[in-house]
């Protein structure tokens, strides 16, 4: 699989600070990528140092395999790392055309980009007059102008309405089916699970899991349960190897399972072995979950 982006034990230090600690990935072409941690992880500094606006410590990293060098390989980067950058009293189409100046674009891109992110109709309206969604479309639209191999984005739906979140990341996601590599760091476990394939866990700039976003919450996800037979439920579940873990809370109990099974499977069984249930609910568990649970045991 062709790489696009190879960092290899990256540290970055801001005097006593370590931003980044010893951190190694390996992006690869064609998937999307979540940097996911809380503020202050490293994230931006991560993406600041693979953008050359942040001066690396020590470690490397290379574009494409590490047969261009950064300069060149970063014209076919496009990248949205601070609050979108405009001209208030022009247009969308307007600064676009100043963005084509400065990247050596031809014009001709301008419309197909603003296709691309819903704003064509709106090419003419001042940028002042643009809500916070269509502002960060604008941006977005102006990342792709020299369509980029690698699409970075941080933090991209910070501060936008629901509606606003939901474009942005419908978006991303019509992006990347058209084939472009997407890397975009987050706070949110939501919009992670909901956009990325695979995800970089990050904590105080330290990789705590990286990999498929599926294979992240890869577990057999767990039964909630309710019977008046509660003690037999409980004893059965403690007893019984398809369960790692039984918890219990009040009536409702959670039994965590080790190997796959359905709700219907369980119910025919609790039906054999005389248990009547008055709640079954089979769930999966989140990448939140997970996410705790990792960071819980480190």
């Amino acid at each position: 699989m062709e790489s696009i982006l190879t960092i290899k034990n990256l540290t970055k230090k801001f005097g006593y600070l370590t931003a980044v600690k010893d951190l190694s990935f390996t992006i690869n072409k064609g998937n999307v990528y979540g940097i996911l941690g809380p503020n202050g992880s490293g994230k931006s500094t991560t993406l600041g140092i693979v953008l050359n606006v942040v001066n690396k410590t020590s470690g490397e990293f290379s574009w494409f395999d590490g047969q261009t060098t950064t300069h060149d390989a970063l014209k076919k980067v496009g990248a949205i790392i601070e609050n979108p950058n405009f001209y208030p009293y022009m247009t969308g189409y307007q600064n676009l055309k100043l963005v084509c100046r400065i990247k050596n674009v031809d014009y001709s891109k301008i419309d197909e980009k603003l296709a691309v992110v819903g704003l064509l109709d709106r090419k003419d309206s001042k940028f002042k007059n643009f809500s916070l969604g269509m502002k960060q479309r604008l941006a977005i639209a102006s990342a792709l102008l020299n369509d980029p191999e690698i699409l970075i984005l941080d933090e991209p739906t910070n501060g936008l309405d629901p509606q606003g979140i939901h474009q942005i990341r419908t978006l991303i996601k019509q992006i990347a089916s058209e084939g472009t590599t997407i890397l975009l760091a987050s706070h949110l476990l939501d919009e992670v699970e909901k956009v990325c394939s695979h995800v970089l866990v990050l904590r105080k700039g330290e990789r705590l899991y990286s990999g498929r976003v599926d294979e992240m919450i890869s577990s057999h996800g767990f039964f909630e349960l309710k019977s008046v037979q509660h003690g037999t439920l409980v004893s059965f579940l403690q007893n019984n190897p398809d369960f790692i873990s039984v918890k219990e809370e009040g009536e409702l109990i959670t039994a965590f399972l080790n190997q796959p099974m359905d709700a219907s499977t369980f119910n025919k069984l609790m039906f054999e072995k005389g248990i009547t249930l008055s709640h079954l609910v089979k769930r999966k568990e989140s990448l939140e979950e997970q996410f705790l649970k990792l960071t819980d045991n480190n």
